[in-house]
């Protein structure tokens, strides 16, 4: 009883235009930035190590590389502060979490890629 009611509360913040992507995808995040008075929409790319929670409560973590120092975000999916969520390529992976990537560098962090419907190749 209690699950079906916060179910139908959490549907109506749910966002309805989320792309499919999957752990081991490399996503473009557009998240809106709020300084003082101003606002900007800025662009964080890189591998998803990780997806977890469901709901209102789903979060996905992304990684990138900047001069070799690893950076991670970790983005509530259904945040009004996201703009645009772009899968870029799609790779393949055997886990549902990739931690291990942060203990590698070079070329060892990049996944092998998985040609699938849903990816988008620039």
């Amino acid at each position: 009883m209690k699950t079906k009611l916060l179910d139908a509360v959490e549907s109506k913040s749910l966002k309805k235009d989320i792309p499919v992507f999957e752990v081991g995808d490399t996503v473009e995040v557009r998240c809106r930035i709020v300084e003082g008075n101003k606002e900007r929409v800025q662009v964080f790319g890189g591998t998803v190590i990780a997806r977890k929670g469901r709901g209102i409560n789903e979060m996905f973590t992304v990684r990138r590389v900047v001069g070799s120092e690893g950076v991670e975000r970790i983005f509530p999916l259904n945040s009004p502060n996201i703009v645009e969520i772009r899968p870029i390529r799609s790779g393949k992976t055997r886990r549902a979490k990739l931690y291990f990537l942060r203990e590698r560098t070079g070329k060892a962090v990049r996944l092998a890629q998985r040609h699938s419907k849903h990816t988008v190749i620039k």
